[in-house]
């Protein structure tokens, strides 16, 4: 049942998942970008005498928030501004802390595929560990590669296959069901069917009747990530994403035993079964924070497409 007195603020926060991105004239614009350009630039350490090297140039921004406001505001903008500005490496103040940020072909290649295994994917702790604890993502190096190989035992074409004869059913079952018009909002629509999908696919069905909070759950700790605040403070979006992450570590852990001791055909089952050919497999924990990480993944990575791709269809009717 939909609270009427909730029901103004849960169709805002469909349409903006922040009061940050609230659209704004150019000029309005223009004039945030020149006054986070105001900052001093200053050196984030000096080089080592005599190592030749050159020093990380950046600034801190607005004290505790930094660039915070920026980043959420602008995204790729700022990222290309700077890369401009300060060249391949620089650094910046956000989130409360102090940040190195690599941009451009050359530095990118070098981070995601050196040979020297210098860059662990620690960085991502601090900013979503919290409610994706021990997802794929944030592992590094042995560890990383030995949970990739007990998880693509769970993606073998076989597999793969009967995912997508789970998809049809459900989209086919769901669109007849959508709202016509001269305007419908796409994204709380595929934003629910993709959750129905993966509750299908990932979990074969089971929790269907908790699928509300789930997606509630999935909402909370996406949207910490970018929390101000860094701490469980009443109030405020990282608290509700340390409650939505407690939300589904139980909703996983109900539902493990009946996926162990059955075998059935969903990720969900294929996870608990996925085994290496030296007998390396998940325990219950791995599991869980796989399943979070990877159905907030699937979701919401789809719903962001999918919306993306309906929005420019119906723009250019004649693609």
């Amino acid at each position: 049942m939909v609270n009427p007195l909730h029901a103004p603020v849960d169709k805002a926060r469909e349409r903006l998942s922040s009061v940050i991105l609230i659209p704004a004239p150019q000029r309005v614009d223009d004039g945030l970008r020149r006054w986070s350009r105001r900052w001093p630039v200053r050196e984030l350490a000096a080089p080592p005498a005599g190592s030749g090297l050159r020093p990380v140039l950046g600034d801190a921004g607005l004290p505790l928030v930094g660039h915070t406001l920026d980043y959420i505001r602008f995204g790729s903008d700022l990222g290309r501004e700077r890369y401009e500005r300060f060249g391949s490496v620089s650094w910046m103040g956000a989130f409360g802390t102090k940040m190195a940020v690599i941009a451009g072909p050359q530095a990118t290649q070098e981070a995601l595929t050196t040979n020297a295994k210098a860059f662990s994917q620690d960085g991502w702790a601090f900013l979503i560990d919290a409610f994706f604890h021990r997802g794929l993502m944030l592992m590094s190096f042995d560890e990383h590669l030995m949970h990739r190989r007990i998880m693509q035992e769970a993606f073998t074409r076989p597999r793969l296959a009967g995912y997508v004869t789970q998809v049809t059913p459900c989209v086919r079952a769901t669109l007849p069901t959508w709202p016509t018009g001269p305007s419908v909002r796409m994204y709380p629509l595929l934003k629910n069917l993709t959750l129905d999908i993966a509750t299908d696919v990932f979990m074969g069905g089971r929790g269907k009747d908790s699928s509300d909070a789930i997606n509630q759950a999935f909402v909370a700790t996406v949207r910490a990530a970018s929390s101000l605040v860094r701490a469980p403070l009443p109030g405020t979006r990282y608290r509700a994403g340390i409650r939505g992450r407690r939300v589904l570590e139980e909703y996983f852990a109900r539902h493990l035993p009946a996926a162990r001791a059955g075998n059935s055909n969903d990720l969900f089952a294929a996870l608990c079964h996925a085994s290496t050919e030296d007998g390396q497999r998940f325990s219950d924990s791995d599991v869980i924070n796989h399943m979070i990480f990877l159905m907030m993944a699937a979701h919401d990575t789809s719903t962001i497409t999918t919306t993306a791709v309906t929005y420019y269809l119906a723009k250019h009717p004649e693609w």
